[in-house]
């Protein structure tokens, strides 16, 4: 079992959770300048990527029994992780940055289906799927138009 102040503080992503003013734009700000750094190397990336899904899955359960209530704003792991996915193996520029924000926060807030009933689950999978589902969603959206648009550069 976690501790619950390191639960705490890996569940609001080293305190972003507790900015007063839309916590969750903002982890998804630092998820995405997390990216940034590591957009040069797929290893790292992955490795990273693949650490916040999997400690935002043990801590955020606990931080949030430690809150007493489902789903607090604070708990921002989740933004981190699906922005991160939504932008695995895409080119870090500009447009694609500022678009992919936009289009990621957009399908967190609107729970597109079947995002919206990942969060009936409860507890950790509550937490974490459906903004792991709008990763996706972003993801996919991101290459596609990529794809189409004739300036993909892998």
């Amino acid at each position: 079992m976690i501790n619950v102040q390191i639960a705490r503080m890996i569940a609001t992503f080293f305190y972003c959770g507790k900015f007063p003013v839309a916590p969750g734009t903002l982890a998804t700000a630092a998820g995405l300048a997390l990216a940034w750094f590591l957009r040069w190397n797929f290893w790292a990336y992955l490795l990273v990527m693949a650490a916040v899904i999997v400690l935002g899955f043990v801590a955020s359960g606990v931080a949030e029994k430690s809150y007493g209530r489902k789903d607090p704003g604070c708990i921002v792991i989740d933004e981190v992780a699906g922005v991160m996915i939504s932008f695995f193996m895409l080119p870090m520029y500009g447009p694609v940055m500022i678009i992919g924000f936009f289009l990621f926060r957009a399908f967190d807030m609107f729970k597109i289906p079947p995002a919206d009933s990942m969060e009936t689950l409860g507890g950790a999978k509550g937490i974490m799927l459906d903004d792991i589902v709008a990763g996706l969603y972003t993801n996919l959206i991101l290459h596609v138009a990529i794809r189409f648009s004739g300036v993909y550069t892998f």
